[in-house]
């Protein structure tokens, strides 16, 4: 099993982690002063001395601890000498602070590299290891940030296309609010909103204008009747609230107008590399929590088609993050035959162009999504550490 931790966790992950972290450092700060009891394998962490202290390297399931002796934060990485494929790391190691490091290695040359802040990387002493390990953790070639210039590159131009195709279809939607044809509206609507759900990734490049184009009630002490509620889900509550068709015309206006703005600044507008692994899992993560269960439907009852178009979205990144995952990804196979498993199991809400509700689905159809779903994020979850961009020189 590849040994590396994510880096970014929801709150209570997050809070338990901390709480494992202080609980070792304090474990082996205790160890260490009371001296019969100190462990081996204590790797200095430092600009003046990286990897000193890895005493009696052996091969197989290890406990090795870094211990930042500097007096800036760092990070520390248990890297083959031969590839760079890192096996284990520390991150965000304050001074003075011990982290353990769980690893299983195989036969091989490794060495501690050591990132103190700013300063460039330093690789301390190659140890040797022989021997056989039973279940040995996978190295991973680090990722630079000249290999993410590529998949930025071509997400930029599938988001770009995307809007393009949003932008038509909100045109269409106005035009069937302006006729106060109904059921065209609410046909328009959902191949709009379905255009927006597949630019899941991109998100947070678009600004202010995502929560003007597709913001909730949360947060507004007026709920649907509150003035900052506008786009998709406003325009949502009244056609499927049966509003007055002429109460929605300025609402269908402002989206278009405001997908059009998002098409203009799209154009110069910069992807964070970083988001890119990241929303890999998170995509499908909010369709689990916020599609499935109900929390953004304001009546078309689409939660099964915004789940779809969120495995879309999540296909779509993927797809330019496949040249840096081949390599680095084992389980990138499997992946693959999760996500299918997965769009079966959503296409069996599905008939033609009409989906069903998600509290209309039979349980063993309920089932087999949630089934699907979890498997899928367990294999996407590694992929924002594998693509998390790293300093090697």
């Amino acid at each position: 099993m590849f040994a590396l931790t994510a880096r970014r966790w929801g709150w209570p992950v997050a809070l338990l982690a901390a709480l494992v972290v202080f609980v070792a450092a304090f474990l082996v700060a205790r160890a260490v002063a009371s001296g019969p009891a100190q462990p081996s394998n204590v790797l200095t962490v430092s600009r003046s001395g990286c990897g000193q202290g890895w005493n009696a390297p052996q091969a197989g399931d290890q406990t090795l601890y870094v211990h930042n002796v500097d007096s800036l934060s760092a990070e520390a990485d248990i890297v083959d000498t031969a590839n760079g494929a890192i096996y284990a790391e520390a991150e965000g190691l304050g001074p003075a602070t011990t982290r353990p490091l769980r690893v299983s290695l195989p036969a091989g040359a490794y060495a501690l590299r050591c990132v103190v802040e700013d300063n460039d990387p330093i690789t301390g002493p190659t140890v040797r290891i022989a021997g056989a390990a039973k279940a040995a953790s996978v190295g991973v070639k680090p990722v630079t940030q000249n290999d993410l210039v590529g998949p930025v590159r071509d997400y930029q131009r599938l988001v770009l296309a995307g809007i393009g195709t949003l932008v038509q279809n909100t045109g269409a939607l106005k035009q069937a609010v302006a006729s106060g044809d109904r059921n065209a509206a609410q046909a328009w609507w959902l191949t709009a909103h379905l255009a927006y759900q597949r630019l899941g990734a991109a998100y947070d490049a678009f600004g202010d204008l995502d929560g003007s184009i597709n913001g909730t009630t949360a947060g507004l002490a007026g709920g649907v009747a509150d003035a900052g509620f506008t786009g998709f889900h406003r325009i949502e509550y009244g056609l499927w609230h049966n509003a007055p068709m002429a109460s929605l015309a300025p609402f269908a206006d402002q989206l278009l107008k405001d997908t059009q703005s998002l098409q203009s600044q799209f154009a110069d507008a910069q992807v964070d590399p970083r988001d890119l692994g990241l929303r890999t899992h998170e995509i499908l993560e909010d369709a689990l929590r916020f599609e499935l269960t109900g929390k953004t439907d304001e009546g078309s009852a689409s939660m099964l088609a915004s789940a779809a178009a969120d495995l879309d979205g999540t296909r779509m990144v993927l797809g330019v993050l496949r040249p840096v995952l081949q390599g680095r990804y084992a389980d990138l196979p499997a992946l693959d035959a999760s996500l299918n498993r997965l769009q079966k199991a959503l296409d069996a809400g599905r008939t033609g162009a009409a989906w069903k509700s998600v509290n209309d689905l039979s349980t063993a159809q309920r089932e087999a999504v949630n089934g699907a779903l979890g498997d899928a994020l367990e294999r996407l979850a590694p992929i924002a550490v594998i693509c998390d961009s790293r300093r090697t020189s």
